[in-house]
């Protein structure tokens, strides 16, 4: 189909129940008891008082079926070189515009009966057996309200089409979905759902291939639940019928209960156009046409499609060629990384990994945006990833997978991460700014490393100490760092991560450590902490330019000989040196972290992929994320020789 995602989560939760009489509760009647999204939105919620002469009071109410429902958006997520997410189709070169919009076309209303016409030649059957929607939703919606309205049944297979249970839901139907498993439109398990005693069924859903698993009916499914309910609409959503093996549009026409639904916006390429139609017999279609717009469609988009049937059919069967070849090599990388992909005939592929949030938050820090489910029951693992069509976004793709899936080393940043330094260099800052009299709490130092550009505690202390009125020297405020921090706070320091959790990651991974700490200060750590042997390599101040600038990042994986690695760091300019140097970074929350939450989302919006909440969590997290199972870098190697430079 033709929608984007649904951004607040799941659609299926139960909806609010009206009060006996269509009354409000007194929690309703204050905002306290909306659904989040509508409170939020309220002026009363927000703590505005009602206007002068006006009693207190609610205002207008929608309906009880919209009170649980979250509005439509759009996903939004951070700025992607590839938008997978979508299932958009086609990539089409710019077209001229200037005929689409000239001014009689404009002016007119919109008239659909060439384009109805055009399609109705297209499939052999008459122009009064096509009806041209805004986009195939708006089929979708129509079907819905017309067939399954006032309390009937619905029955579908489950994982849906988000938009097909929304309308369901509006609809006020019944809705009775059947779980899908393997793969398979569960036809034994529909018809036995078509038996159930309860409501008038009114509406049977089959979307195939499907949205969000790409799996498919057969011509002979389609003629059982016809067969088995007669008295019902069977819906046939075919969006994605260009991308699959056999087009089942034929077969369902030939169907007597049946309607068919396609569209534009997925294999032609016009998503934005908006336009799709319905297919069937006349009787059926005229309560679609009753129950929608009398001018759905506009003008020029009508004109667009024709366009494209009529000139790009060989470009459009190039696209679904292409789509295909790439579809099978993500579904075969997914599958070597160790994922579990679902056959799809969709323009995208299906499949579960370990952990779906890290999965696609990996991907995006690559400029990839893909797709995954949260909050819907049975999806908690899946992701969906759109094919690009284009050999350059596969091949970013495919790197992604790997890098998501099977990192060949693991960098961790040293303060914060692999050493606790809440009690040492936070006082050592401290005690500096205090010679210059300058009073700093550790909030306020933390607040300023969590913002980033603070990967010097010299600087940092110095800048603090500016901010503030004084106005010390870069030396003058090392010098003074240095006499608290060397004069005995460094004996302070602990490591959250043992030496054994850390012996057993280097038995799958090589290990590697990225500090701004000055060398001979990493080293005294790692010996007092009894790490010295389980990293192979420490890339230190004097080896690179600080983060966020790539270049140690990239040297340890140089000196690891690696070209894929997970980075753990507890600051922005750890994410975002991995980011830059292509490693996926993971956010740590430090030890001791005065407002976890600010810190949290700070390392969110520097493109960690997530955040653990502290560093004892690491291995725990790598064991759910990278099950043993999983393809590892050096499967049974030996323990890594102590860090070298």
């Amino acid at each position: 189909m033709d929608s984007q995602a649904i951004e607040n989560g799941a659609l299926c939760g139960a909806l609010a129940e009206p009060q006996p009489g269509g009354g409000l509760s007194p929690g309703e009647a204050s905002g306290a008891g909306l659904p989040s999204a509508i409170a939020a939105a309220s002026p009363l919620a927000a703590g505005d008082r009602p206007p002068r002469g006006r009693a207190p009071g609610p205002g207008p109410r929608p309906i009880a079926a919209l009170l649980g429902l979250p509005g439509y958006r759009r996903a939004q997520g951070p700025a992607a070189r590839w938008r997978l997410d979508a299932n958009e189709g086609a990539r089409l070169a710019d077209l001229d515009g200037r005929g689409l919009l000239a001014g009689e076309r404009l002016r007119r209303y919109p008239n659909a009966a060439a384009l109805e016409a055009r399609l109705a030649q297209e499939f052999g059957i008459g122009a009064e057996n096509v009806l041209a929607t805004a986009g195939a939703d708006d089929g979708l919606f129509r079907a819905c309200l017309a067939y399954a309205g006032g309390g009937r049944r619905a029955v579908y297979a489950e994982p849906a089409f988000e938009m097909l249970t929304r309308y369901l839901s509006l609809a006020g139907a019944e809705l009775r979905p059947v779980r899908e498993r393997g793969g398979k439109l569960p036809i034994d398990r529909l018809l036995a759902e078509i038996e159930k005693p309860g409501a008038a069924l009114g509406l049977i859903a089959v979307v195939s291939p499907s949205n969000p698993t790409g799996s498919v009916a057969s011509a002979a499914d389609l003629a059982r639940l016809s067969a088995a309910a007669p008295e019902a609409l069977l819906l046939v959503d075919l969006a994605y019928a260009e991308y699959a093996d056999e087009d089942l549009t034929a077969a369902a026409l030939a169907l007597p209960n049946a309607l068919v639904l396609r569209t534009f916006s997925k294999a032609w390429g016009l998503a934005a156009a908006r336009v799709g139609y319905v297919l069937g017999p006349a009787a059926l279609l005229e309560p679609l046409r009753a129950a929608g717009n009398p001018y759905a469609v506009a003008g020029p988009s009508l004109a667009l499609a024709e366009q494209r049937l009529d000139r790009d059919r060989g470009a459009m069967g190039a696209h679904v060629a292409r789509v295909a070849r790439e579809r099978q090599a993500i579904e075969a990388r997914l599958s070597q990384r160790g994922a579990c992909p679902s056959p799809s005939q969709a323009n995208f592929a299906f499949a579960e990994v370990p952990d779906a949030e890290l999965f696609v938050g990996v991907c995006a820090g690559r400029g990839l945006a893909l797709r995954r489910f949260p909050g819907r029951a049975g999806l908690e693992r899946a992701v969906r990833l759109g094919c690009p069509d284009d050999p350059r976004g596969l091949a970013e793709l495919l790197e992604a997978i790997d890098l998501a899936l099977a990192p060949q080393a693991l960098l961790f940043d040293m303060d914060g991460v692999l050493a606790d330094v809440s009690q040492s260099q936070v006082a050592a800052i401290a005690a500096a700014a205090a010679e210059f009299g300058v009073a700093i709490g550790p909030a306020e130092i933390a607040a300023a490393q969590g913002a980033g550009a603070a990967n010097c505690d010299w600087e940092l202390t110095r800048r603090l100490c500016a901010e503030r009125g004084a106005d010390p020297t870069l030396a003058q405020a090392k010098a003074a760092y240095e006499r608290a921090y060397q004069g005995g706070l460094f004996e302070l320091e602990r490591a959250p991560l043992s030496p054994a959790e850390l012996r057993s990651l280097a038995q799958r991974w090589p290990l590697g450590i990225v500090t701004g700490r000055p060398r001979r200060d990493a080293q005294r750590f790692l010996e007092q902490a009894g790490l010295a042997d389980c990293f192979g390599v420490l890339v230190a101040r004097e080896d690179a330019a600080l983060k966020p600038d790539p270049a140690p990042v990239r040297l340890a994986l140089e000196r690891l000989g690696v070209q894929r690695a997970w980075m753990f760091g507890d600051t922005p300019d750890d994410l975002q040196a991995a980011l830059r140097a292509g490693a996926a970074a993971i956010g740590v929350l430090p030890p001791g972290c005065p407002d976890p939450e600010r810190r949290r989302a700070r390392l969110l919006e520097s493109g960690a992929a997530c955040v653990l909440a502290a560093p004892e969590q690491i291995g725990s997290a790598l064991s759910r994320w990278l099950p043993p199972t999983a393809e590892s870098a050096r499967p049974g190697s030996p323990a890594p020789a102590p860090a070298r430079a």
